[in-house]
């Protein structure tokens, strides 16, 4: 491959060498170079790629592309760009073929839902006859491969590979969650997504390491708008405005508002026995009943996002009641069926918004108890310890406070920090350091009617102490106690 054929569609100087160079591979990280490379110098938030150039000249590297000059031997032939990030995006989508050519590309972006959408977008397409990717949060799913997450939103290199991989495995489309982060430092660059979704935007990810101000947040958020054909928004949110500014894709609706091009009407929520729900009647484009076995008005939101999507495919009504009607999100309000004398569910509400939100909502299903049990992570603000801890107290009747992710501190001396939010409320609490005795505690001691949120580690499956991360998954924790049966079935 020619380095001239990865760097066409690029805005670029021939600083030194040539671009008509055959080049091996195409890598971003210096300690993957091979000989006949292109090394793309990337300014990171911890290490700057410029300070390898010249090292990837001694590693045998054809070329490298920067935005700043570097020191190099003249052999090496150098690309300047204006931004590496975009660079890289834009190669890594001709190194790999243009994969987003035989995908239908679906994006989701908002502050909260993106996960839970995306799995829903996935089950109803799959029950469809679509073979249907998926890049997000907990996984990224290729055919029958699951792979974890390290990012929400990984690097433009890693998309494209994954697209290349979906195509090979037979999908023809992909569901992929777009972070602000994701799309400030062009990730899903290089392409055009087919659908991007907006679904609501709240305060969050602001500060030195991500966004300056809310206005910033917005417009990251916005510019998966202005890289999509087919627009698709929550027609309630606050910021709707600000995000539709500079938008050059077709815009459609959905939310309880009567204007939307998909309306909501009709919720009502039901409980049946340890298992919480919410249903109602869409109208607008598409008319039918809907059922979800998920608790909360964001279900309603959330089912919406997908459906609006799901309507492009030509997807049947009846296939998309039976999908959601099945929908089960890992850490997402994901109810345990451990008894039907209470709930018990597993959620990654892991800051004072997300808790807040999730309390709140298991609240309107009046339950005789509402129980929550959650830690804080260590060498983490602490300000998030004593909002946290004031939430379930005002909002739970208790609370469990136990270890999350302790890292470099003391798990007791987290819990101190909680219990001092706990006592700004008047909710009765507990503390017991070690989570699997806590969540034994919690289901030993139910009460009929209770609903009890795990919350904090949610689709986790490890707990990470002194920079070991140690393995734990709740769900087996959970398993260990009704084996042993000491609770109300």
């Amino acid at each position: 491959m020619k380095l001239s054929d990865l760097i066409q569609k690029l805005d670029y100087t021939c600083v030194q060498g040539t671009a008509a160079r055959e080049i091996s591979t195409l890598v971003y990280d210096s300690r993957k170079i091979e000989k006949d490379s292109v090394f793309v110098c990337i300014t990171g938030a911890v290490s700057d790629g410029h300070k390898y150039a010249a090292q990837a000249a001694r590693q045998g590297a054809a070329a490298v592309i920067v935005e700043k000059e570097v020191d190099v031997p003249a052999a090496l032939t150098v690309i300047r760009v204006k931004d590496t990030r975009i660079a890289l995006a834009e190669m890594s989508a001709a190194y790999f073929g243009y994969p987003a050519e035989e995908l239908k590309t679906i994006g989701i972006t908002g502050t909260k839902g993106k996960t839970t959408a995306t799995y829903m977008v996935k089950s109803i397409l799959d029950h469809s006859g679509y073979r249907c990717g998926l890049i997000g949060t907990i996984e990224m799913i290729i055919g029958e491969e699951k792979i974890p997450a390290a990012n929400t939103t990984p690097e433009s290199y890693v998309v494209q590979e994954a697209f290349r991989k979906m195509v090979d495995a037979g999908c023809d489309c992909v569901v992929m969650e777009v972070s602000s982060q994701g799309l400030m430092l062009h990730r899903v660059g290089g392409f055009v997504f087919d659908y991007g979704i907006f679904t609501n935007l709240e305060p969050d990810h602001i500060g030195p390491n991500e966004h300056k101000d809310l206005d910033d947040y917005i417009r990251c958020k916005s510019l998966l708008f202005q890289q999509c054909r087919q627009g698709i928004f929550n027609a309630d949110d606050a910021h709707l405005e600000k995000i539709l500014e500079g938008h050059t894709c077709e815009v459609e609706t959905y939310g309880f508002s009567k204007d939307a091009d998909l309306v909501a009407q009709d919720v009502h929520l039901f409980d049946r026995g340890g298992s919480l729900g919410v249903a109602y009647h869409m109208s607008g484009k598409l008319d039918m009943d809907v059922e979800i076995d998920i608790p909360g008005k964001f279900s309603v939101y959330n089912s919406m996002t997908a459906i609006s999507i799901c309507r492009h495919f030509g997807v049947a009504a009846e296939t998309i009641r039976q999908s959601l009607s099945q929908i089960h999100v890992k850490g997402r309000v994901e109810i345990l069926p451990v008894s039907s004398k209470f709930t018990l569910m597993i959620d990654y509400a892991h800051n004072a918004m997300s808790l807040e939100s999730l309390l709140t909502t298991l609240r309107e299903y009046h339950p005789k108890r509402l129980v929550c049990l959650f830690g804080c992570g260590g060498n983490r603000a602490r300000d998030r310890r004593f909002q946290m801890g004031e939430v379930s107290s005002r909002l739970a009747d208790f609370t469990i406070v136990t270890s999350d992710n302790p890292r470099n501190e003391e798990p007791a001396a987290i819990i101190e920090d909680i219990i001092t939010g706990v006592k700004k409320a008047d909710g009765e609490y507990i503390s017991i350091v070690d989570r699997a005795e806590a969540i034994r505690y919690a289901i030993e001691h139910a009460k009929e009617g209770d609903v009890i949120v795990l919350a904090g580690k949610g689709h986790e499956d490890y707990q990470e102490i002194c920079g070991k991360k140690y393995h734990m998954d709740e769900r087996e924790l959970v398993a260990d106690v009704v084996k042993d049966g000491n609770f109300i079935r």
